[in-house]
């Protein structure tokens, strides 16, 4: 499985981003698929999941209400809609693909394939 994240940028304080992570490979329905975020001397952290399906979804606290996960099975591709931003929510944003085929958790060990990131800056 490969994956490819994009749609990072700068952003205002309040304002939205989208974004996507393309996949490959003929699994991809069948993987949870995850989003995490790292900022600048800080650990990766989880964000939000998204099962197989795309019927269950899991999210981090501090992003509940504002971020929704959701993924397009026919397009191979994983979303992660991030409204009201705040500048605490700086951090290059990762997708990555569990290596079950089940929901396993949000551990960053349960998640071998990762996207290269993609920049999120919110400015206050």
């Amino acid at each position: 499985v490969q994956l490819q994240a994009s749609g990072g940028g700068l952003v205002q304080a309040g304002g939205s981003l989208r974004l996507s992570c393309a996949a490959s490979g003929r699994t991809f329905s069948r993987r949870p698929m995850g989003w995490f975020r790292q900022a600048p001397g800080k650990e990766r952290e989880f964000v939000a999941v998204i099962t197989g399906s795309g019927h269950s979804t899991f999210y981090t606290d501090s992003v509940k209400g504002r971020f929704f996960i959701s993924r397009d099975n026919a397009k191979n591709t994983c979303y992660l809609q991030m409204t009201s931003l705040k500048p605490e929510d700086t951090a290059v944003y990762y997708c990555a693909a569990d290596h079950n085929m089940y929901y396993s958790g949000t551990a960053l060990q349960e998640f071998d394939y990762w996207g290269q990131g993609t920049q999120v800056t919110v400015s206050s």
